[in-house]
């Protein structure tokens, strides 16, 4: 089974795909969202979201914007760079994206715009291929749909999609307004995917550990694939734990069972320093140590000692501070 890594903003650049290759990486690794718009406009900061570390054959870019053609022309652009695919979102249900006209408010368009949408990024991949670039699969991440949501409307709405030459399907299965306290629906995945036995179809939402993993691939057996999001951020070897120990790993993957995790902190503030612009190192440290911190005997404290420091080696200082205090969180077992 697929093992990938979810697209999550601010998360899922590549200082964090590279803390995540330490421990074996997975199958794919979706990027932040990149903002069609944006990167048209060659704007100051797209050249971060482009960067294709650690393992740029394992990497899928993820388009977001409230204008159709925008995503076609951006969707060119990507064809130029490495990668095995283009992903579109249409789940993003947060209120600033939604209110726009992207992320999930594909699902909830005209039918007749959305379809005009995927046919012309379909249309740009299959040109850009011609023109001798590498080929790139088509996917769409997407949520169950709106509050009227029914497993008919869904499955018409994937239809769509799928004779409009999307390849790859990826079902966070909760509606729009549905939180993360309301468990994922992966039995509407399992239908989903039975539904469209001729594509791959990825379950996204709760899996957070060995055992979550094994009752979602229970009770969706027939899905392709495990997306996984914030328990990513959270344990950058999820996938690591998942899998286990495999003879295909490299003796520096076989070592991190036992890993030190004051360590990893530190060394995913210098991987943040090297690819991300000084403007980008608050948030984004503020967006991983938020769940990172958790991992600890008193992760709240953790936590807000790190969402509430100055700058980098202020962040550095309380990381150190922190495992005086409790060093025997120090070292974690894999």
């Amino acid at each position: 089974m697929t093992l990938l890594l979810a697209p999550m903003d601010s998360i899922t650049h590549e200082a964090f795909r590279s803390l995540v290759g330490r421990f074996g990486g997975c199958d794919e690794y979706f990027n932040e969202m990149i903002n069609a718009s944006s990167l048209l406009n060659n704007g100051p900061w797209e050249k971060y979201y482009l960067l294709e570390g650690p393992e740029p054959q394992k990497l899928v870019w993820q388009l977001t914007d409230k204008n159709g053609s925008k995503m076609a022309q951006a969707a060119s652009l990507l064809c130029e760079r490495e990668g095995i695919g283009i992903d579109l979102n249409m789940g993003c249900s947060a209120p600033q994206i939604a209110k726009t006209g992207a992320g999930i408010a594909w699902m909830t368009k005209a039918i007749a715009e959305t379809q005009k949408m995927v046919q012309d990024v379909k249309s740009a991949i299959e040109n850009a291929a011609k023109d001798g670039k590498k080929a790139k699969r088509l996917s769409v991440k997407l949520r169950l749909g709106d509050e009227n949501y029914t497993e008919e409307k869904l499955h018409s709405f994937c239809q769509m999609l799928v004779d409009e030459g999307v390849q790859m399907l990826t079902l966070h299965a909760r509606t729009q307004k549905q939180k993360h306290s309301r468990p994922s629906n992966w039995q509407a995945v399992e239908n989903l995917a039975l539904r469209f036995p001729e594509i791959p179809v990825i379950l996204n939402g709760d899996v957070k550990d060995k055992e979550s993993f094994e009752a979602a691939r229970k009770t969706a057996p027939h899905a392709s694939g495990i997306m996984i999001a914030t328990a990513a951020a959270q344990k950058p070897w999820i996938f690591r734990e998942i899998v286990g120990s495999s003879p295909t790993m490299t003796d520096e993957v076989e070592k991190s069972i036992q890993f030190n995790a004051e360590e990893l902190a530190l060394s995913f503030i210098d991987e943040l320093e090297k690819c991300q612009p000084p403007e980008f190192w608050k948030t984004r440290l503020q967006r991983f140590f938020a769940f990172y911190c958790l991992n600890f005997s008193f992760g709240h404290y953790f936590q807000s000692q790190m969402l509430n420091a100055l700058d980098n080696d202020d962040a550095r200082a309380r990381i150190k501070e922190y495992f005086e205090k409790c060093p025997d969180d120090r070292i974690k077992c894999v």
